[in-house]
């Protein structure tokens, strides 16, 4: 079954990984693993870009049918094989609404950490604005708040509540990347105790970034 997937992916990209953890939690293993490095510009190869013209991670194929959007592809392997491994979408609609609305907004809650990374990865020190990078760090800071709040009112231990989803699948990944960067324990500590409860979860541990595994993160986010 698996052995018709192929999914090329990067080390550390949480919609690589997002894909991964899906396809461990619907019992799909032996797909034609792809690792590549976005570094060397992989993702922009031609055995890539055949399947994925924009030239991004991941890009993931089942035999004929070809899906390049990591809610997509997990959406896909959640309706093709619902009868097997997790059920990851609820069948009460109250938790079926919260679900898809974590899910949507993980994508803010990492659009508001790009804003900070890219500018202080990309733009030099000396040609920083103080005003823009304030205005895009008080923009996370504000989104990591309301995330926290999320986690303090419940209703469970996972993003929907009593039981784990496509919102965990989807949005862990991002949690556990922001974890890297340096996210304050002491500020965050709801966020923190969600990414120690799930970290240790067999589809997370199985598929955890090989390039994290033996490198430290960075303290972009302490301050925060």
């Amino acid at each position: 079954m698996a052995k018709d997937m192929t999914l090329y992916w990067g080390s550390g990209s949480p919609p690589c990984w997002r894909v991964m953890i899906a396809l461990e939690e619907k019992n799909l293993c032996g797909y034609n693993s792809k690792l590549l490095s976005f570094e060397k510009q992989d993702h922009k190869g031609p055995e890539v870009m055949k399947i994925n013209p924009r030239g991004q991670f991941p890009a993931f194929q089942h035999g004929k049918i070809i899906i390049n959007e990591s809610f997509a592809i997990c959406e896909y392997l959640e309706d093709t094989f619902k009868g097997q491994g997790t059920a990851l979408v609820p069948e009460d609609k109250g938790e079926r609404a919260m679900m898809r609305q974590r899910m949507h907004e993980g994508n803010t809650l990492m659009g508001k950490f790009i804003d900070v990374a890219f500018y202080l990865w990309r733009v030099p020190e000396a040609e920083r604005n103080d005003a823009t990078l304030k205005r895009n760090k008080e923009a996370l800071t504000a989104e990591l708040k309301l995330w926290e709040g999320y986690m303090q009112k419940g209703p469970g231990p996972y993003l929907a509540g009593k039981n784990y989803t496509m919102a965990d699948v989807i949005v862990f990944p991002i949690i556990a990347f922001l974890v890297r960067m340096g996210l304050c324990e002491e500020k965050y500590p709801k966020l923190t105790a969600y990414y120690n409860h799930l970290k240790s979860r067999p589809s997370i541990q199985k598929t955890w970034p090989p390039t994290w595994k033996d490198t430290p993160g960075q303290p972009m986010l302490k301050d925060l």
